[in-house]
């Protein structure tokens, strides 16, 4: 019998973290000590792998939020290059021995839909994985204690199994699970909707492809093949929420630490001044800012929104203190608010961008179909739903409904950067258009004050740096395959 003493020790650290979250999964006692996989159940492990998962993509954001100017570390401090050691944790010590222990138990027990969705969570894992890194250890990252030096996977050939994966588990889902195990338990996003799984399946292959749609090796059409089956309403958002007993991450930094007067964030001009009207203005006369900023952002309740620079050591952009920090106690940052990982607005957006750029759309060039621009427009509906505020003045101010003819990228682009706070994701958007101020309107680099690596001067981070404990565990691999924290991964190439 194979000991998974490990994957029982980050399910007991689950189980301590998550014992209330609504969920019978976490109304379980645990064997203490170790344990055989025969012990364990998918659903013990599922949502544990999902947990992680999704405090993954906040260990990302940490950072890659800073680089895509939401926030600023406190008074406006930009990051330098980071090695994203806690996603690379989540993944490569939670998420996937989790991972292969469900996927040979529904092998086994041929549970399909269990398998499914495992192979759902493995390509969002190596999604982000390989976005971040380039090239990843991934075929031979399942071997364990067998191989403790895997070999890195081309970034290529990491899009290919996750596609392959995504094919796979859209298949599975949609036959008839016969097995002696209903799909369900430890589903702490769907509660067992297998539906809402299949559409899932296919948003993140219409992200995943979105991503290669530059690189000219996926079309626009096949971007909008997937997405026209995928999320259909707010109902399917992929969002795990907390509790009062097991707080948001968000809320313990932004608001508990903050309030003790230790470190947390700052709002970032970038994302304030496309909202305020700064970069955008506003053209009715009865729209001042937009009803997502005070969601996001708090200015004291001053008359004016002014966002933190970044690098620009407190300042805003005319020279003046800026005054945004985060909301308290609103979407993102109450006790028990979610983690989002992708949502309808997005999948909107996503149909936007490709139905654009389907149509011939470039950079800097106006039109688009009747399809894209009512996608544009259900993404913005769907965005202010999702944030529970009235949008019915923006959407009808001319800064907004700019029209078919004349719809941009920069606008679709715009109100995917604004509903995406907070979600890694942004930072793929910034590198598949160059960091562009044509297409993210107002955009320009940090500003060099010291305090970011001054080695990379007027140069936009691009990756991250393979952490030193794989560095130090699998040094050849590693050697062979890093480059500098500026360098383009395969699809920004």
């Amino acid at each position: 019998m194979k000991n998974i003493k490990y994957k029982v020790s980050i399910l007991l650290v689950s189980f301590a973290l998550f014992t209330s979250c609504g969920d019978d999964y976490f109304d379980v006692n645990t064997p203490s000590g170790t344990a055989t996989d025969e012990q364990i159940t998918m659903g013990d492990l599922l949502g544990p792998v999902i947990h992680s998962t999704m405090e993954g993509q906040y260990s990302a954001e940490l950072v890659f939020g800073n680089y895509t100017q939401y926030f600023v570390s406190q008074g406006g401090v930009a990051a330098g290059r980071t090695e994203a050691s806690g996603l690379w944790s989540q993944i490569y010590l939670r998420v996937l021995p989790n991972l292969s222990v469900v996927k040979e138990k529904a092998e086994a027990s041929n549970s399909i839909h269990y398998k499914a969705v495992a192979e759902i969570l493995e390509a969002i894992n190596m999604g982000i994985a390989t976005d971040t890194w380039d090239n990843v250890p991934y075929s031979e990252a399942a071997l364990e204690v067998e191989n403790v030096t895997p070999i890195f996977d081309s970034q290529e050939a990491v899009y290919t199994d996750i596609f392959n994966l995504l094919d796979d588990a859209i298949s599975l889902l949609k036959q008839t699970d016969n097995s002696d195990f209903q799909f369900g338990k430890g589903d702490l996003i769907y509660g067992g909707d297998t539906d809402k799984w299949l559409r899932l399946a296919y948003t993140i292959k219409a992200r995943y492809q979105l991503h290669l749609v530059n690189k000219g090796v996926v079309t626009a059409n096949e971007v909008l093949t997937s997405i026209n089956n995928g999320f259909t309403s707010n109902d399917d958002n992929f969002q795990m929420f907390y509790s009062d007993k097991n707080i948001n991450p968000w809320y313990s930094v932004e608001v508990v630490a903050k309030s003790t007067g230790n470190f947390h964030h700052d709002i970032c001009e970038q994302l304030v001044s496309s909202m305020n009207g700064d970069y955008y203005p506003f053209t009715s006369g009865t729209v001042e800012i937009d009803p997502r900023l005070p969601v996001f952002a708090d200015n004291g309740g001053e008359e004016e929104w002014k966002g933190y620079v970044s690098g620009g050591e407190g300042n805003a952009p005319d020279g003046t203190s800026a005054n945004t920090g985060f909301a308290e106690n609103t979407f993102f940052t109450s006790i028990d608010s979610p983690l989002v990982l992708i949502t309808y607005a997005e999948a909107m957006f996503i149909k936007a961008e490709a139905s654009f750029l389907a149509n011939g759309g470039t950079t800097t060039s106006s039109g688009t179909t009747a399809e894209g621009y009512n996608a544009y427009l259900d993404g913005i509906k769907a965005s202010m739903e999702q944030y529970d505020v009235d949008g019915t003045d923006y959407l009808n101010d001319a800064s907004v409904a700019v029209t078919e003819s004349a719809l941009q990228l920069k606008h679709i682009m715009k109100e995917k950067y604004i509903h995406n706070f907070l979600n890694p994701e942004t930072f793929v958007d910034f590198r598949r258009y160059d960091f562009s101020a044509d297409v993210f309107e107002g955009l320009e680099l940090r500003v060099e004050n010291g305090e970011t690596d001054t080695e990379f001067s007027g140069q936009w981070f691009r990756r991250a740096d393979y952490p030193a404990s794989e560095r130090n565990r699998n040094p050849a691999n590693v050697q062979e395959n890093e480059k500098e924290p500026t360098d383009a991964v395969w699809w920004d190439e």
